[in-house]
């Protein structure tokens, strides 16, 4: 997926860089596989904002993807590789010979009329997704399931890709994309290659408008704000922060701060990952 980059006729076009389309090649999405996504602007079910800068933004429905690829042994042929609004990757819609059709998760190399299966004992192919103990050490995967039969949960973003490393027991070691090494059970299915549109990262939006298309409301910085709204606020003029450390607005060290729970999949986590 190539990138384009704007010519700078205006002030919002100047550094903006854009996805091209070259890759798509369908435009209107599969009607049977659509459901209607109704927004929420970041409010819980009591109606309080429970995530802050998110509201509006551009319709979407939702396109229903097959994570837990559970036609087994049937093997399905992609007919169009597709723009999905509600995620960074491609998806690529896949006909199968009992009539029924699928969305999955688009794969870097993955073109129209390729075959994708799934199953214990199917070919080390690009789309193809198996159990992990029937996976070669040193293939890389996405789409990694964390419990049996729940589909894939994991490594589902542009770009992203795992790699199997080794096997313990009934457990197979993974290297995530952040460096971290993860005990997956080796019954869970992953899917063979790299998420589509590598290029995401390299994206500006060049403008605010952008930014609200996609949903995105304005964040206003702690020190223009007043004392009684953020520990930041205040002060005569341009204040710097009057405190040894930042926090957030609830009054919470902002850096170096450890914030993670005790998740019970952290007993999964062979080694951390590494710093940046």
């Amino acid at each position: 997926m190539p990138l384009k980059i704007a010519k700078p006729t205006t002030p919002g076009r100047r550094g903006a860089v854009f996805q091209t389309s070259d890759d798509i090649t369908r435009d209107k999405p599969k009607k049977s596989l659509l459901k209607p996504y109704k927004k929420r602007g970041g409010r819980d079910r009591s109606g309080k904002i429970s995530v802050r800068h998110r509201g509006g933004g551009h319709k979407r429905r939702l396109r229903v993807i097959d994570f837990k690829r559970n036609k087994i042994n049937i093997p399905g042929e992609v007919v169009s590789v597709e723009y999905d609004p509600n995620r960074s990757s491609r998806i690529a819609l896949v006909k199968y010979p009992d009539g029924d059709w699928r969305y999955i998760i688009g794969v870097h190399g993955l073109n129209v009329g390729a075959k994708v299966e799934a199953g214990d004992n199917v070919e080390i192919r690009l789309g193809n997704s198996l159990p992990l103990k029937s996976i070669p050490s040193g293939t890389i995967v996405h789409n990694i399931e964390m419990k049996v039969g729940r589909g894939g949960q994991m490594v589902r973003s542009a770009g992203g890709s795992a790699q199997v490393l080794a096997r313990e027991d009934k457990y197979t070691l993974i290297r995530m994309p952040s460096g971290e090494v993860r005990q997956v059970l080796s019954e869970c299915f992953a899917t063979i290659g790299q998420v589509s549109a590598l290029d995401h990262k390299n994206v500006k939006l060049g403008k605010a408008g952008r930014s609200r298309h996609l949903g995105r409301r304005p964040q206003v910085r702690g020190v223009v704000m007043s004392p009684a709204d953020h520990p930041h606020g205040g002060g005569e003029g341009k204040s710097p922060v009057g405190m040894p450390s930042p926090k957030t607005p609830w009054g919470k060290p902002a850096l170096g701060y450890k914030t993670r729970k005790n998740k019970q999949s952290d007993k999964m986590i062979f080694s951390k990952r590494r710093k940046r």
